[in-house]
Order: structure tokens, then sequence, then C-alpha cells
């Protein structure tokens, strides 16, 4: 299977409110966010990266590979087709 091919960008509607969450929550502990930092915790920290996927700024990729699903910032995103690309011209 081709590489770029393996991931796919899901569009935030498609997935139901609770799944959405879930993954926004575990993208918070994954990137090490201080949940006690905001008044009101997780909920607070969810509802920013909401608008923040709104927006365009953050993507939920699937793995088609490994059926896997992630949040990603548009930057980590980017990086990782480069990565991707660069892994291809090589070979790997």
């Amino acid at each position: 299977m081709d590489p770029r091919d393996r991931f796919i960008e899901v569009p935030q509607t498609m997935l139901p409110a609770d799944t959405r969450r879930a993954l926004l929550e575990a993208f918070v502990t994954r990137q090490g966010y201080d949940t006690t930092d905001v008044g009101e915790g997780m909920v607070g920290w969810v509802a920013e990266l909401e608008g923040q996927l709104s927006r365009g700024k953050l993507l939920i990729v699937h793995d088609i590979g490994t059926e896997s699903t992630e949040v990603m910032t548009l930057e980590q995103w980017q990086s990782f087709g480069r990565q991707l690309a660069d892994d291809e011209e090589e070979g790997d």
C-alpha cells in the first residue's frame, strides 16, 4: 500500500460528539497539557480544541494500516506528510 493512501483525514462532522471528545481528551493527555491550568480542567481544554478543530488548526487522521485514529495539529500533519515523502524517496 502506498503510504500516502494509508492515512486519511476524517471530517469532524463524521464523528459522534462523544467519539470526537474522547479523541480530543487523548490529544490533551498525549501533548502534556496541564488540565489544572484552566478553570474547567479537561472540559475547558476540550472546548478550546473543538474551536481549533473547527478552524482547521487540528485534524483528525485515520491510519488504515493500524486502524487507529488520532488528532494532530496542522503542523504535525504537514511534518508527517513530509516524512512520508522523504521515506518514499529513500525507498523505505
